[in-house]
């Protein structure tokens, strides 16, 4: 790469939002733009440069997006995603008790948290297995809300969706004050949701004019993932690969094709081009390769594969150290994965994934938090000089911006990109 600062001028706000774009999807595909791009997760970093905690954006929507536009275009990053944060009254209206929040249950300056717990009991898989939504509304919802409670109230909802019960019955149902009460909050959360929608609208907007292009996110989750995280927990999980591994499998297996068409109707329906799959139990600590082969890979990779043949391109976040599966990242198609690293050992990740997957991430959480400007320019152009000879990378933080991280940092991060990053 080059050190000609005369190609690239720091920090110069370009307003070529086509460029930008272009910039992002050549490195995508394995083909060299004009210089490695830089796409950040940034939620709170931009809004602290602007005085604001996560609480703000928690509460106060509209304010945040615009603070948050403002602050973030003054990096010329290629392309930015948005905080997306469940709002405040929202989670306080339902009576929500499976996360914590900033403003609310915990300090302002604090990132969200979520309750780590067995929302589905062991015992309870075949439940679960024999009419998955009558028990997520009626056994999993009132567990993870308390405004939510009444639900527990309705008979089974298979009764309903085969028409055993006459409308009197509804009717009797909805005349029951706790009932009632949950409806008048389930409405209002409607509005409180559409309200923080419209401020996040506002932001993506502001963006757009001045030629900075947003992912909109549309989540996903490995199917071992969304049992992990919101049923079973992850120590249930884990004692289920020993214990009940037949049961675990058909969950995974029932939920896959449901996840598969509900994330494909959800992107083609807004016009996102690509789907987020945040990665949390597949790291190397969790299981061992076995048992990744065996209980996590294979419904990830249908999901990967499905999302590739609707030509929606997966983002998967490798979260934590990842080194152990990059041989099971081989088996996907070259350049239709953007897949963001936090862990990894990058000289192996090269050999193993150069010709397969453009490489996103990974400057550590430690440096840009407690690192000097000059071991943050080492490690870029360290990524730079592992991974840019085919054009196949792009620069963002291990996990993101944290918010924590140190200003003097993020800029020579992105000045370095600037500088040493032009093809």
């Amino acid at each position: 790469m080059t050190d000609n600062k005369d190609k690239a001028p720091l920090m110069q706000i370009e307003l070529d939002y086509q460029a930008r774009e272009k910039r992002v999807w050549d490195a995508i595909h394995l083909e060299k733009p004009d210089r490695v791009p830089i796409v950040c997760y940034d939620e709170y970093f931009s809004l602290k440069q602007g005085g604001l905690t996560p609480a703000d954006a928690y509460y106060d929507p509209k304010r945040a997006s615009k603070v948050f536009a403002e602050n973030v275009t003054k990096f010329n990053w290629d392309m930015v995603s948005i905080f997306g944060n469940l709002p405040g009254k929202v989670g306080e209206t339902i009576g929500l008790t499976s996360n914590r929040w900033a403003g609310y249950n915990l300090a302002d300056t604090q990132e969200f948290q979520f309750v780590e717990k067995e929302y589905m009991l062991g015992d309870e898989y075949d439940q679960f297995l024999s009419d998955p939504s009558d028990f997520i509304i009626r056994k999993m919802w009132p567990r993870m809300a308390d405004g939510l409670d009444a639900f527990g109230l309705f008979p089974s909802f298979t009764m309903f969706s085969h028409a055993y019960a006459p409308i009197s019955d509804l009717a009797m149902l909805l005349g029951q004050p706790e009932v009632r009460e949950m409806l008048k909050k389930l409405i209002l959360i409607g509005e409180q949701m559409n309200e923080h929608i419209a401020g996040v609208d506002q932001a993506v907007e502001a963006l757009k004019e001045k030629g900075l292009p947003v992912f909109a996110e549309v989540p996903a989750h490995a199917p071992f993932d969304w049992i992990s995280d919101y049923f079973r927990g992850i120590k249930g999980t884990m004692l289920d690969m020993y214990y009940q591994p037949d049961k675990l499998k058909a969950a995974i297996n029932m939920i896959t094709p449901h996840m598969i068409e509900y994330t494909i109707g959800t992107a083609k329906e807004m016009g996102v081009p690509y789907v987020s799959i945040p990665l949390h139990r597949g790291a190397d600590p969790f299981m061992s390769n076995k048992q990744y082969a065996e209980f996590y890979w294979p419904s990830l990779k249908e999901l990967l594969l499905a999302l590739i043949d609707a030509e929606i391109t997966p983002m998967p976040y490798w979260e934590g150290s990842y080194t152990n599966r990059l041989e099971f990242l081989t088996e996907l198609p070259p350049g239709k994965i953007w897949g963001h690293f936090d862990v990894v050992d990058i000289e192996k990740a090269k050999k193993l994934l150069g010709d397969t997957m453009c490489f996103w991430g990974n400057v550590p959480v430690q440096t840009l938090i407690s690192g000097t400007p000059e071991q943050t320019s080492d490690y870029v152009k360290k990524l730079i000089d592992t991974f840019g000879d085919n054009g196949g990378l792009i620069i963002d933080g291990a996990a993101g911006i944290p918010k924590e991280a140190k200003l003097e940092n993020v800029i020579t991060m992105t000045e370095t990109v600037f500088e040493y990053g032009v093809y």
